[in-house]
């Protein structure tokens, strides 16, 4: 296990991707640092744990408004082929 030592100015995606190499590892910091979780912009000096870990220790949390069950309303399956042509 890491730590980081924040600089003014840091956020949870830069510290993931300058830790792990990846912002999708947000969820790993924020579990291991819950004294932080209303912290959105660090000051210099905090301390953050980093542990040792994959992407398969992410657990995937969809936010309320949204479920994996129902995924019908999110506009995909209005795109066809011929729309393919109008995409730059």
């Amino acid at each position: 296990m890491k730590t980081y030592r924040t600089k003014q100015g840091d956020m949870w995606d830069y510290i993931a991707w300058k830790i792990y190499g990846d912002e999708s590892y947000v969820s790993i910091l924020y579990q291991a640092n819950p004294k932080y979780i209303d912290t959105y912009i660090f000051e210099d000096g905090c301390e953050i744990v980093c542990p040792d870990s994959t992407i398969d220790d992410i657990e995937e949390e969809l936010p309320d408004w949204r479920d994996n069950e129902d995924l019908e309303g999110d506009g995909m399956d209005m795109i066809t082929d011929e729309d393919d042509e109008n995409v730059e």
